[in-house]
């Protein structure tokens, strides 16, 4: 019961600590605000732009819209958690957790969980507000779950490998570089393209655009992405604790 208990302080605390935070609060809006503009303006600006150039943009906008906005949420929340993880781990509060009733790993636990719940939350509202997912909701549902490991993955990957917010900060950049990398596939001709599969990115997306074809085998894409996403959490896990421990 102590256990639940702590959990639900440091909920509440988190809860107040987004409603005081304007800048907080409008990042949780960006995925609603991003679709909303994916479904009634960009198209329009696209075509117009189209005609200018005399380039097909819509063509390849559908894919590549889509797999941000899958994957903008997950990002968002992972940039929150994992500088916020940076932050308890630089005064030492998480060095202070060792010593409650709180095992370090139910907080790690719990503070992984909320950025994936709330990230699989805004998705779900976003994908199908943006209009670029034409899936039934099962398929819907699956793909979103596919993209939220991506939220705790880069917020450990943060949280291990920066040895302060500076640091934090210039690998935040340098996970947008990989991040790019996905949208590539689109184009990109076999086998440079299971190349990609090294950056977990790829796997979502690839499941996304495998389910908009009605690809008959996406369920291996799932179920290989799921799979390597969970061996790379556990190993940053891993990585963490020892960060934490030195």
């Amino acid at each position: 019961m102590s256990t639940l208990n702590a959990v639900h302080a440091f909920a509440v605390v988190d809860a107040k600590s987004v409603g005081r935070d304007s800048l907080l609060r409008a990042m949780v809006f960006v995925p609603i605000g991003l679709a909303a503009a994916a479904r009634w303006i960009f198209p329009a600006a696209l075509a117009r732009i189209g005609l200018l150039l005399d380039i097909d943009v819509l063509s390849v906008y559908p894919p590549l819209m889509g797999y941000i906005i899958l994957l903008l949420a997950p990002v968002i929340c992972s940039l929150v958690v994992g500088f916020l993880l940076l932050d308890q781990r630089d005064d030492s509060t998480l060095r202070a957790l060792q010593v409650t009733p709180l095992p370090l790993q139910q907080y790690l636990m719990y503070r992984l969980a909320m950025p994936m719940l709330l990230s699989v939350v805004l998705t779900l509202v976003a994908l199908p507000l943006s209009g670029l997912a034409k899936l039934e909701p099962l398929a819907l549902l699956a793909v979103v779950l596919a993209a939220a490991p991506i939220a705790p993955m880069m917020a450990l990957f943060l949280a291990a490998f920066a040895a302060n917010k500076v640091q934090g900060f210039a690998l935040q950049k340098a996970l947008g570089v990989l991040l790019v990398a996905p949208a590539l596939a689109a184009f990109a001709p076999m086998p440079w393209r299971l190349l990609l599969g090294i950056v977990p990115t790829y796997w979502p997306a690839r499941y996304f655009w495998e389910l908009q074809a009605a690809t008959p085998a996406s369920w291996q894409t799932l179920a290989i992405g799921l799979v390597y996403h969970g061996l790379l959490v556990a190993l940053l896990i891993r990585r963490f604790m020892t960060v934490v421990h030195r």
